[in-house]
Protein backbone atom coordinates (compact mmCIF):
# COMPACT_ATOMS: atom_id res chain seq x y z
CA UNK A 1 0.00 0.00 0.00
CA UNK A 2 1.34 3.43 -0.90
CA UNK A 3 1.29 6.24 1.65
CA UNK A 4 1.77 9.82 0.50
CA UNK A 5 1.76 13.11 2.42
CA UNK A 6 1.53 16.57 0.89
CA UNK A 7 1.69 20.20 1.98
CA UNK A 8 0.32 20.71 5.48
CA UNK A 9 -0.65 17.09 5.97
CA UNK A 10 0.98 14.95 8.65
CA UNK A 11 4.15 13.50 7.13
CA UNK A 12 7.36 11.82 8.21
CA UNK A 13 9.88 14.57 8.84
CA UNK A 14 12.97 14.09 6.71
CA UNK A 15 15.57 16.90 6.77
CA UNK A 16 16.64 17.84 3.27
CA UNK A 17 19.79 19.75 3.93
CA UNK A 18 22.46 20.33 6.48
CA UNK A 19 24.97 18.12 8.26
CA UNK A 20 24.23 15.94 11.25
CA UNK A 21 26.28 13.51 13.26
CA UNK A 22 25.82 9.79 12.59
CA UNK A 23 24.30 9.40 16.04
CA UNK A 24 21.75 12.13 15.36
CA UNK A 25 20.89 10.52 12.03
CA UNK A 26 20.35 7.12 13.66
CA UNK A 27 18.17 8.61 16.36
CA UNK A 28 16.13 10.55 13.81
CA UNK A 29 15.68 7.53 11.59
CA UNK A 30 14.34 5.47 14.46
CA UNK A 31 12.22 8.23 16.02
CA UNK A 32 10.71 9.63 12.81
CA UNK A 33 8.81 12.42 14.52
CA UNK A 34 5.49 13.33 12.95
CA UNK A 35 5.10 17.06 12.47
CA UNK A 36 3.42 19.62 10.25
CA UNK A 37 5.79 20.56 7.43
CA UNK A 38 5.35 22.52 4.29
CA UNK A 39 8.51 21.80 2.32
CA UNK A 40 8.70 18.00 1.94
CA UNK A 41 6.72 15.13 0.50
CA UNK A 42 7.59 11.57 1.59
CA UNK A 43 6.11 8.61 -0.25
CA UNK A 44 6.28 5.18 1.37
CA UNK A 45 5.74 1.99 -0.63
CA UNK A 46 6.63 -1.71 -0.76
CA UNK A 47 8.93 -3.28 -3.34
CA UNK A 48 6.90 -5.40 -5.78
CA UNK A 49 8.19 -8.68 -7.29
CA UNK A 50 10.86 -8.46 -10.01
CA UNK A 51 11.48 -4.76 -9.39
CA UNK A 52 14.68 -2.79 -9.83
CA UNK A 53 15.83 0.31 -7.98
CA UNK A 54 15.84 2.34 -11.20
CA UNK A 55 12.29 1.21 -11.94
CA UNK A 56 11.08 2.13 -8.44
CA UNK A 57 12.60 5.58 -8.72
CA UNK A 58 11.12 6.23 -12.16
CA UNK A 59 7.71 5.29 -10.75
CA UNK A 60 8.30 8.01 -8.15
CA UNK A 61 8.64 10.65 -10.90
CA UNK A 62 12.45 10.67 -11.22
CA UNK A 63 13.80 11.06 -14.73
CA UNK A 64 15.62 8.00 -16.11
CA UNK A 65 18.92 9.88 -15.89
CA UNK A 66 18.37 10.89 -12.26
CA UNK A 67 17.17 7.42 -11.30
CA UNK A 68 20.31 5.89 -12.80
CA UNK A 69 22.47 8.40 -10.93
CA UNK A 70 20.88 7.43 -7.62
CA UNK A 71 21.50 3.75 -8.33
CA UNK A 72 25.12 4.44 -9.24
CA UNK A 73 25.57 6.35 -5.98
CA UNK A 74 24.25 3.46 -3.88
CA UNK A 75 26.66 1.01 -5.53
CA UNK A 76 29.46 2.39 -3.37
CA UNK A 77 27.81 0.97 -0.24
CA UNK A 78 25.19 -1.56 -1.41
CA UNK A 79 24.77 -3.99 -4.32
CA UNK A 80 21.53 -3.02 -6.13
CA UNK A 81 21.04 -6.67 -7.09
CA UNK A 82 20.21 -7.35 -3.43
CA UNK A 83 16.86 -5.58 -3.79
CA UNK A 84 14.15 -7.80 -2.29
CA UNK A 85 10.41 -7.84 -2.84
CA UNK A 86 8.13 -6.88 0.10
CA UNK A 87 10.74 -4.58 1.68
CA UNK A 88 9.71 -1.00 2.45
CA UNK A 89 11.20 2.06 0.76
CA UNK A 90 10.68 5.82 0.98
CA UNK A 91 11.23 8.65 -1.53
CA UNK A 92 11.31 12.29 -0.44
CA UNK A 93 10.70 15.30 -2.73
CA UNK A 94 10.39 18.98 -2.08
CA UNK A 95 6.89 20.41 -2.55
CA UNK A 96 7.85 21.59 -6.02
CA UNK A 97 8.84 18.03 -6.98
CA UNK A 98 12.64 18.02 -6.65
CA UNK A 99 14.14 14.74 -5.44
CA UNK A 100 15.89 14.89 -2.07
CA UNK A 101 16.28 11.43 -0.48
CA UNK A 102 15.76 7.71 -1.02
CA UNK A 103 15.61 5.13 1.77
CA UNK A 104 15.32 1.34 1.57
CA UNK A 105 14.86 -1.11 4.46
CA UNK A 106 17.57 -3.71 3.78
CA UNK A 107 16.62 -5.87 6.76
CA UNK A 108 15.57 -5.49 10.38
CA UNK A 109 18.92 -3.95 11.29
CA UNK A 110 20.03 -1.92 8.26
CA UNK A 111 18.69 0.97 6.23
CA UNK A 112 20.08 2.24 2.92
CA UNK A 113 20.06 6.04 2.47
CA UNK A 114 20.90 8.05 -0.66
CA UNK A 115 20.66 11.82 -0.13
CA UNK A 116 21.08 14.55 -2.76
CA UNK A 117 24.06 16.69 -1.80
CA UNK A 118 24.26 19.09 -4.76
CA UNK A 119 21.96 19.50 -7.73
CA UNK A 120 23.34 19.19 -11.23
CA UNK A 121 23.48 22.05 -13.68
CA UNK A 122 22.80 21.13 -17.30
CA UNK A 123 24.02 24.54 -18.45
CA UNK A 124 27.47 23.97 -17.01
CA UNK A 125 27.46 20.20 -17.63
CA UNK A 126 27.65 19.24 -13.94
CA UNK A 127 25.90 16.14 -12.64
CA UNK A 128 24.05 15.89 -9.31
CA UNK A 129 26.07 14.50 -6.40
CA UNK A 130 24.80 12.17 -3.68
CA UNK A 131 25.79 10.86 -0.28
CA UNK A 132 25.06 7.13 0.21
CA UNK A 133 25.32 5.10 3.39
CA UNK A 134 24.05 1.97 5.08
CA UNK A 135 22.79 2.91 8.53
CA UNK A 136 22.90 0.37 11.34
CA UNK A 137 19.65 0.77 13.27
CA UNK A 138 20.16 0.70 17.05
CA UNK A 139 18.58 -2.02 19.16
CA UNK A 140 18.91 -3.30 22.69
CA UNK A 141 18.96 -6.80 24.14
CA UNK A 142 16.83 -8.04 26.99
CA UNK A 143 17.58 -11.27 28.83
CA UNK A 144 14.62 -13.66 28.66
CA UNK A 145 13.79 -17.31 29.30
CA UNK A 146 11.18 -19.76 28.08
CA UNK A 147 10.19 -23.29 29.03
CA UNK A 148 8.61 -25.60 26.43
CA UNK A 149 7.43 -29.20 26.39
CA UNK A 150 6.53 -31.90 23.87
CA UNK A 151 2.84 -32.73 24.25
CA UNK A 152 0.13 -34.21 21.98
CA UNK A 153 -0.76 -30.63 20.97
CA UNK A 154 2.85 -29.43 20.62
CA UNK A 155 4.42 -32.55 19.14
CA UNK A 156 7.49 -30.99 17.53
CA UNK A 157 10.32 -28.76 18.69
CA UNK A 158 9.04 -25.78 16.70
CA UNK A 159 5.42 -26.18 17.83
CA UNK A 160 6.55 -26.44 21.47
CA UNK A 161 8.14 -22.99 21.24
CA UNK A 162 5.65 -21.23 18.99
CA UNK A 163 2.96 -22.20 21.52
CA UNK A 164 4.78 -19.82 23.91
CA UNK A 165 4.89 -16.94 21.43
CA UNK A 166 8.40 -17.52 20.08
CA UNK A 167 9.12 -17.89 16.37
CA UNK A 168 10.90 -20.84 14.77
CA UNK A 169 14.36 -19.26 14.82
CA UNK A 170 14.84 -19.91 18.56
CA UNK A 171 14.11 -23.69 18.48
CA UNK A 172 16.18 -24.11 15.32
CA UNK A 173 19.18 -22.51 17.05
CA UNK A 174 18.56 -24.73 20.07
CA UNK A 175 18.55 -27.80 17.80
CA UNK A 176 21.97 -26.82 16.44
CA UNK A 177 23.41 -26.71 19.95
CA UNK A 178 22.24 -30.22 20.86
CA UNK A 179 22.53 -31.73 17.36
CA UNK A 180 25.45 -33.90 18.47
CA UNK A 181 23.31 -35.51 21.16
CA UNK A 182 19.74 -35.61 19.85
CA UNK A 183 18.09 -36.17 16.48
CA UNK A 184 15.21 -33.70 16.79
CA UNK A 185 13.47 -35.23 13.78
CA UNK A 186 13.12 -38.72 15.26
CA UNK A 187 14.12 -38.92 18.94
CA UNK A 188 11.79 -36.47 20.68
CA UNK A 189 9.18 -38.05 22.97
CA UNK A 190 6.06 -36.96 24.82
CA UNK A 191 7.07 -35.14 28.01
CA UNK A 192 10.48 -33.99 26.76
CA UNK A 193 11.20 -30.55 28.22
CA UNK A 194 13.35 -27.55 27.28
CA UNK A 195 14.44 -24.50 29.26
CA UNK A 196 16.27 -21.78 27.35
CA UNK A 197 17.91 -18.56 28.55
CA UNK A 198 18.50 -16.13 25.69
CA UNK A 199 18.76 -12.49 24.63
CA UNK A 200 15.77 -10.91 22.91
CA UNK A 201 16.51 -8.02 20.49
CA UNK A 202 14.16 -5.05 20.92
CA UNK A 203 13.83 -1.76 19.06
CA UNK A 204 11.45 0.94 20.29
CA UNK A 205 9.86 -1.62 22.57
CA UNK A 206 9.14 -4.07 19.73
CA UNK A 207 10.71 -7.50 19.19
CA UNK A 208 13.02 -7.52 16.15
CA UNK A 209 14.92 -10.80 16.55
CA UNK A 210 17.04 -12.96 18.79
CA UNK A 211 20.48 -12.46 20.19
CA UNK A 212 22.55 -15.24 21.73
CA UNK A 213 21.33 -18.35 23.50
CA UNK A 214 23.10 -18.16 26.88
CA UNK A 215 22.10 -21.48 28.43
CA UNK A 216 19.76 -24.38 27.79
CA UNK A 217 18.57 -27.49 29.60
CA UNK A 218 16.96 -30.43 27.80
CA UNK A 219 15.34 -33.49 29.36
CA UNK A 220 14.68 -36.22 26.83
CA UNK A 221 14.35 -40.00 27.05
CA UNK A 222 15.51 -40.05 30.66
CA UNK A 223 18.59 -37.98 29.89
CA UNK A 224 19.35 -34.50 31.15
CA UNK A 225 21.50 -32.39 28.81
CA UNK A 226 22.86 -28.92 29.53
CA UNK A 227 24.52 -26.25 27.42
CA UNK A 228 26.26 -23.05 28.52
CA UNK A 229 27.70 -20.47 26.15
CA UNK A 230 31.39 -19.73 26.71
CA UNK A 231 34.38 -18.31 24.80
CA UNK A 232 37.75 -20.09 24.85
CA UNK A 233 41.17 -18.45 25.16
CA UNK A 234 41.15 -17.49 21.48
CA UNK A 235 37.66 -15.97 21.62
CA UNK A 236 35.96 -18.89 19.89
CA UNK A 237 32.42 -19.28 21.23
CA UNK A 238 31.00 -22.73 21.94
CA UNK A 239 28.61 -24.56 24.23
CA UNK A 240 29.68 -26.74 27.14
CA UNK A 241 27.92 -29.03 29.61
CA UNK A 242 27.86 -28.65 33.40
CA UNK A 243 31.41 -29.96 33.72
CA UNK A 244 32.88 -27.86 30.93
CA UNK A 245 32.89 -30.57 28.26
CA UNK A 246 32.35 -29.23 24.74
CA UNK A 247 29.09 -30.15 23.00
CA UNK A 248 30.77 -29.67 19.65
CA UNK A 249 32.16 -32.90 18.32
CA UNK A 250 35.31 -33.11 16.26
CA UNK A 251 33.02 -34.10 13.34
CA UNK A 252 29.95 -32.26 12.07
CA UNK A 253 26.76 -34.31 11.99
CA UNK A 254 26.36 -33.84 8.22
CA UNK A 255 28.40 -32.16 5.46
CA UNK A 256 25.51 -29.87 4.43
CA UNK A 257 24.74 -26.44 5.97
CA UNK A 258 21.27 -27.55 7.14
CA UNK A 259 19.59 -30.68 8.52
CA UNK A 260 19.20 -32.57 5.24
CA UNK A 261 16.68 -35.17 4.10
CA UNK A 262 18.01 -38.72 3.77
CA UNK A 263 16.95 -40.16 0.41
CA UNK A 264 18.84 -43.44 0.71
CA UNK A 265 20.42 -44.93 3.80
CA UNK A 266 23.44 -47.08 4.57
CA UNK A 267 22.82 -50.67 3.48
CA UNK A 268 24.64 -53.86 2.48
CA UNK A 269 21.76 -54.89 0.19
CA UNK A 270 20.23 -51.85 -1.52
CA UNK A 271 18.39 -52.01 -4.84
CA UNK A 272 20.36 -49.68 -7.11
CA UNK A 273 18.02 -47.27 -8.98
CA UNK A 274 20.31 -46.98 -12.01
CA UNK A 275 21.64 -50.51 -12.47
CA UNK A 276 18.52 -52.35 -11.24
CA UNK A 277 20.46 -54.80 -9.06
CA UNK A 278 21.04 -55.23 -5.34
CA UNK A 279 24.44 -54.25 -4.02
CA UNK A 280 25.91 -52.51 -0.95
CA UNK A 281 25.38 -48.77 -0.50
CA UNK A 282 28.14 -47.86 1.93
CA UNK A 283 27.09 -44.27 2.55
CA UNK A 284 24.11 -42.03 3.09
CA UNK A 285 22.43 -40.05 0.30
CA UNK A 286 21.26 -36.55 1.24
CA UNK A 287 18.82 -34.85 -1.12
CA UNK A 288 19.75 -31.24 -1.83
CA UNK A 289 19.56 -28.77 -4.75
CA UNK A 290 22.39 -28.62 -7.24
CA UNK A 291 25.00 -26.11 -6.10
CA UNK A 292 24.40 -26.54 -2.34
CA UNK A 293 27.70 -26.12 -0.47
CA UNK A 294 29.32 -29.35 0.77
CA UNK A 295 31.37 -28.79 3.94
CA UNK A 296 34.27 -30.70 5.45
CA UNK A 297 32.90 -32.47 8.54
CA UNK A 298 36.28 -32.22 10.28
CA UNK A 299 39.73 -30.81 9.72
CA UNK A 300 42.12 -32.99 7.75
CA UNK A 301 44.06 -33.39 4.51
CA UNK A 302 42.54 -33.81 1.04
CA UNK A 303 43.80 -37.08 -0.47
CA UNK A 304 41.69 -37.13 -3.66
CA UNK A 305 39.75 -34.54 -5.68
CA UNK A 306 38.94 -35.62 -9.23
CA UNK A 307 36.52 -37.58 -11.40
CA UNK A 308 36.03 -41.18 -10.26
CA UNK A 309 33.75 -43.17 -12.56
CA UNK A 310 30.30 -43.86 -11.10
CA UNK A 311 31.10 -41.56 -8.13
CA UNK A 312 31.44 -38.61 -10.48
CA UNK A 313 33.42 -35.77 -9.00
CA UNK A 314 34.73 -37.10 -5.68
CA UNK A 315 36.62 -35.62 -2.73
CA UNK A 316 38.32 -37.75 -0.06
CA UNK A 317 39.64 -36.31 3.20
CA UNK A 318 41.87 -38.06 5.74
CA UNK A 319 41.25 -37.12 9.40
CA UNK A 320 42.88 -37.89 12.75
CA UNK A 321 42.05 -41.12 14.54
CA UNK A 322 42.01 -43.28 11.40
CA UNK A 323 38.90 -41.65 9.92
CA UNK A 324 38.37 -40.87 6.24
CA UNK A 325 35.35 -39.15 4.68
CA UNK A 326 34.18 -39.19 1.05
CA UNK A 327 31.88 -36.82 -0.84
CA UNK A 328 30.44 -38.17 -4.13
CA UNK A 329 28.55 -36.86 -7.21
CA UNK A 330 29.73 -33.24 -6.78
CA UNK A 331 28.93 -30.68 -9.46
CA UNK A 332 32.23 -28.91 -8.78
CA UNK A 333 35.06 -28.54 -6.28
CA UNK A 334 35.60 -25.78 -3.73
CA UNK A 335 38.27 -23.14 -4.28
CA UNK A 336 41.76 -24.56 -3.76
CA UNK A 337 40.57 -28.12 -3.10
CA UNK A 338 43.23 -30.54 -4.39
CA UNK A 339 45.29 -33.44 -3.01
CA UNK A 340 47.67 -32.47 -0.23
CA UNK A 341 45.75 -29.39 0.90
CA UNK A 342 44.98 -29.14 4.62
CA UNK A 343 41.39 -28.08 5.27
CA UNK A 344 39.43 -26.89 8.31
CA UNK A 345 36.13 -28.12 9.66
CA UNK A 346 33.30 -26.37 7.80
CA UNK A 347 35.43 -25.45 4.77
CA UNK A 348 33.68 -25.77 1.39
CA UNK A 349 34.90 -28.91 -0.39
CA UNK A 350 32.51 -28.72 -3.33
CA UNK A 351 28.91 -28.42 -4.40
CA UNK A 352 26.02 -30.87 -4.65
CA UNK A 353 25.45 -32.31 -8.11
CA UNK A 354 24.47 -35.48 -9.96
CA UNK A 355 27.72 -36.41 -11.71
CA UNK A 356 28.58 -40.06 -12.31
CA UNK A 357 25.87 -42.65 -11.68
CA UNK A 358 23.02 -40.60 -10.21
CA UNK A 359 19.32 -40.12 -10.95
CA UNK A 360 19.06 -36.68 -9.39
CA UNK A 361 21.04 -34.07 -7.42
CA UNK A 362 22.21 -35.42 -4.08
CA UNK A 363 25.30 -35.94 -1.94
CA UNK A 364 26.52 -39.48 -1.24
CA UNK A 365 28.48 -39.12 2.02
CA UNK A 366 30.70 -41.96 3.27
CA UNK A 367 32.85 -42.55 6.36
CA UNK A 368 35.51 -45.16 7.10
CA UNK A 369 37.60 -45.87 10.19
CA UNK A 370 40.81 -47.78 9.64
CA UNK A 371 39.43 -48.84 6.26
CA UNK A 372 36.06 -50.14 7.53
CA UNK A 373 32.90 -48.42 6.29
CA UNK A 374 30.64 -46.97 9.00
CA UNK A 375 27.01 -45.81 8.87
CA UNK A 376 27.51 -42.01 9.05
CA UNK A 377 24.20 -41.52 10.87
CA UNK A 378 24.84 -43.94 13.74
CA UNK A 379 28.63 -43.50 13.86
CA UNK A 380 28.37 -39.78 14.51
CA UNK A 381 27.65 -40.12 18.23
CA UNK A 382 30.73 -42.27 18.70
CA UNK A 383 33.07 -39.79 17.09
CA UNK A 384 35.52 -37.78 19.22
CA UNK A 385 34.17 -34.96 21.35
CA UNK A 386 35.45 -31.42 21.16
CA UNK A 387 38.04 -29.91 23.49
CA UNK A 388 37.01 -29.41 27.17
CA UNK A 389 37.65 -26.27 29.21
CA UNK A 390 40.87 -26.62 31.20
CA UNK A 391 43.12 -24.62 33.47
CA UNK A 392 42.38 -21.10 34.63
CA UNK A 393 39.39 -20.71 32.27
CA UNK A 394 37.41 -23.27 34.26
CA UNK A 395 36.84 -20.86 37.16
CA UNK A 396 35.45 -18.23 34.77
CA UNK A 397 33.22 -20.84 33.10
CA UNK A 398 31.86 -21.97 36.47
CA UNK A 399 31.07 -18.36 37.43
CA UNK A 400 29.17 -17.70 34.18
CA UNK A 401 27.43 -21.07 34.37
CA UNK A 402 26.18 -20.39 37.88
CA UNK A 403 25.08 -16.89 36.88
CA UNK A 404 23.10 -18.33 33.96
CA UNK A 405 21.51 -20.92 36.24
CA UNK A 406 20.36 -18.21 38.63
CA UNK A 407 18.95 -16.05 35.85
CA UNK A 408 17.06 -18.97 34.35
CA UNK A 409 15.61 -20.00 37.72
CA UNK A 410 14.51 -16.42 38.41
CA UNK A 411 12.70 -16.04 35.08
CA UNK A 412 11.03 -19.44 34.83
CA UNK A 413 8.16 -20.48 37.08
CA UNK A 414 8.96 -24.20 36.88
CA UNK A 415 12.42 -24.62 35.41
CA UNK A 416 13.93 -28.02 34.74
CA UNK A 417 15.58 -29.08 38.00
CA UNK A 418 19.23 -28.13 38.11
CA UNK A 419 21.66 -30.30 40.03
CA UNK A 420 24.52 -28.22 41.36
CA UNK A 421 27.98 -29.68 40.85
CA UNK A 422 30.62 -29.54 43.53
CA UNK A 423 32.91 -26.67 42.51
Amino acid sequence: MRLRALGLALVVLTPIAGCQSAADDDARLMREDVRLVVDAVTTQDVVPPRATFAGLLRQQQLTPELADSVVEAMRTVFDPRRLQASQTYWVTHTIDGLFREFRYQINADELLRVVLRTEGDATHGTAPRFDAEVVRLPKEYQRAAVSAQITPQTNSLIRAFTAHGENQILPLELAKIFSGEVDFNSELQQGDRFDVLFDRAVRNGEFVGYGDIVAAVLETGGRRLTAYRFADDEGNVGFYDEEGRSLRRAFLKTPLPFDPRITSGFSYNRFHPVHGIRRPHLGVDYGAPTGTRVLAVASGVVTFAAWSGEAGRLVKVKHAGGYETMYLHLSGFGQGIKPGVRIDQGQVLGYVGMTGSATGPHLDYRVTKNGTYLNPVTAFKGMPAGEPIVGERMAEFQRLRNEARDQMAAQLVTPVTTTASAD
